[in-house]
C-alpha cells in the first residue's frame, strides 16, 4: 500500500469508473453513488478537509460524518414552519455510508493506504426490513382486477403473471423483447425458461409458467403493432414509435389494481417479488437456491426472507409441538 498526495476530493471520476469498469454497476447505480458521495465530500468542505488525503481519513472523522448525517434534517419542499423537523432515516443513513464504504474499497483495490472499508459500521434499523408480500389468496384477486376486454388489460394480467412466476425485477421485466419469448410447440412442455442480464450485469435464469405463457400468448395475439418490446404502452396512436412501457406506468397500475381488488397501497412491483420469493420458500426451496432464483449476489440479500421461514416454523411448532398431550407433573 501507499500513500497518496492526491486529495480525496479529486478521486471522484476514477471511483465512478470503478464502479462502472470494476463492478459492473449501471449508470443509475453510478450516478446514486455519485450522490451519496458527493455529501461527504460536502462535508469534507465545510470543515476545512478539502485536501484531506486518503491515508489522513481517522476513524474520528468517519464517528463525526456519523453524528452529521445523524442529525441532519431533511427540509420539506415547500418549507412548512407547522410541521415538526425530521431527521434522515438510518435506512437512507446508510445509504451515505455504504457509498463510503465502497470508495475506501476502491483505494484498497488500488493499493492506495486508507482507513479499511470495516471500520465503517452501519447504524441499525430498529425494526429491521420489513418484507411486504402477497400471499396465493391476495394474487388471485390481484390477477383478477385488469379488465381482459381489452388489450391495455391483458398486458396488465400477462405482468402480473409473468412477475409472480420468473421474480424478476421492473427493470428486468420492461426490458423484455418479444423475440426473446418462444412458444412451446404442442407435445413441448408447457413451460419457458429465457437468460437476463440483471443487476451488477450478472446473467441468470427465469422461468414461466404454463400459466404466465397462456397469458403472454393472448396479450400478444392481440398485438397489431411491431415493436420489439414485450409490453408497450397502447394508449399511443403511433403503431410503430418507441413506446416501451415504463416503470411509472406499471407502477401506478398495480397500486390502481391493489385498491380494486382491496389489497395494501403497498402492493408494488417489487411486493410481486418478495410474493414470488416468499412462495418459494414456503415450498420449501433451499435459501441458497432462492439466492440463485433472485440474482442476489450476495447471500445476505436473501437474508431478509428469513423471517418469513421463521414465522412458518414457530407456527408449525406451536401447532405440532405445544406439548398439551402431555400429563402434568
Amino acid at each position: 500500500m501507499e500513500k497518496s498526495s492526491t486529495p480525496l476530493l479529486l478521486y471522484l471520476n476514477d471511483f465512478l469508473d470503478w464502479l462502472e469498469i470494476e463492478k459492473g454497476l449501471r449508470s443509475k447505480s453510478q450516478e446514486n453513488y455519485a450522490r451519496f458521495i458527493k455529501r461527504f465530500f460536502d462535508w469534507l468542505k465545510q470543515n476545512s478537509l478539502e485536501n484531506l488525503k486518503p491515508h489522513e481519513l481517522t476513524p474520528e472523522h468517519i464517528w463525526q460524518y456519523r453524528a452529521h448525517l445523524a442529525r441532519a434534517i431533511v427540509l420539506n419542499k415547500p418549507y412548512n414552519h407547522t410541521e415538526p423537523q425530521k431527521t434522515l432515516k438510518k435506512s437512507t443513513q446508510n445509504y451515505y455510508l455504504i457509498a463510503l464504504r465502497a470508495l475506501l474499497n476502491f483505494f484498497a483495490d488500488r493499493d492506495i493506504l486508507a482507513l479499511p472499508s470495516e471500520k465503517i459500521k452501519l447504524p441499525k434499523e430498529k425494526d429491521g426490513k420489513i418484507v411486504n408480500f402477497l400471499d396465493l389468496g391476495d394474487l388471485e384477486k390481484l390477477f383478477s382486477a385488469p379488465d381482459i376486454s381489452t388489450i391495455q388489460g391483458l398486458r396488465d394480467r400477462a405482468i402480473l403473471e409473468v412477475f409472480f412466476s420468473t421474480g424478476t425485477r421492473i427493470a428486468e421485466l420492461l426490458g423484455l423483447n418479444r423475440e426473446q419469448i418462444k412458444m412451446p410447440l404442442v407435445g413441448e412442455p408447457e413451460e419457458l425458461e429465457i437468460v437476463i442480464v440483471g443487476k451488477g450485469g450478472r446473467p441468470r435464469t427465469v422461468y414461466f409458467s404454463d400459466r404466465s405463457l397462456g397469458w403472454l400468448k393472448k396479450y400478444l395475439e392481440k398485438r397489431i403493432d411491431t415493436n420489439k418490446a414485450l409490453f408497450v404502452n397502447h394508449n399511443t396512436t403511433k403503431v410503430d414509435s418507441n413506446t416501451r412501457l415504463t416503470h411509472r406506468t406499471v407502477q401506478k397500475n398495480i397500486k390502481k389494481y391493489a385498491i380494486m381488488a382491496g389489497l395494501p397501497l403497498t402492493t408494488t412491483p417489487h411486493v410481486m417479488r418478495h410474493s414470488f420469493a416468499t412462495d418459494l420458500l414456503n415450498q420449501g426451496v433451499d435459501f441458497r437456491i432462492l439466492q440463485e432464483f433472485l440474482g442476489h449476489k450476495s447471500p445476505l440479500a436473501t437474508q431478509i426472507y428469513a423471517h418469513v421461514t421463521s414465522k412458518k416454523l414457530r407456527d408449525i411448532h406451536q401447532k405440532f409441538h405445544s406439548g398439551k398431550n402431555l400429563k402434568n407433573g
